[in-house]
């Protein structure tokens, strides 16, 4: 009589996908750049805009500086495809 085990579920991986990332990036230069901006200079809420420019950039043409930086440099992959 043979016991039957239970499988073993294949392990969920914990890296984040590309657009996670790229939220992640994004929200933390905007909220520096505030700060930046409330304690130091105004001039620090360009980065902002920078972020914003980066985003659409993104959307439009399904890349950007940052996501490129990131595959290149980290190996992270997107989790959608087209």
């Amino acid at each position: 009589m043979s016991v039957a085990t239970p499988s073993t579920p294949t392990a969920k991986t914990s890296r984040w996908p590309l657009e996670r990332v790229l939220f992640a990036l994004a929200g933390t230069m905007v909220i520096a750049s505030v700060l930046l901006a409330v304690l130091v200079s105004e001039w620090f809420l360009l980065l902002t805009a920078f972020v914003g420019l980066n985003q659409w950039l993104y959307v439009a043409a399904g890349s950007c500086p940052a996501a490129f930086v990131i595959r290149r440099v980290f190996g992270v992959e997107p989790g959608c495809t087209r």
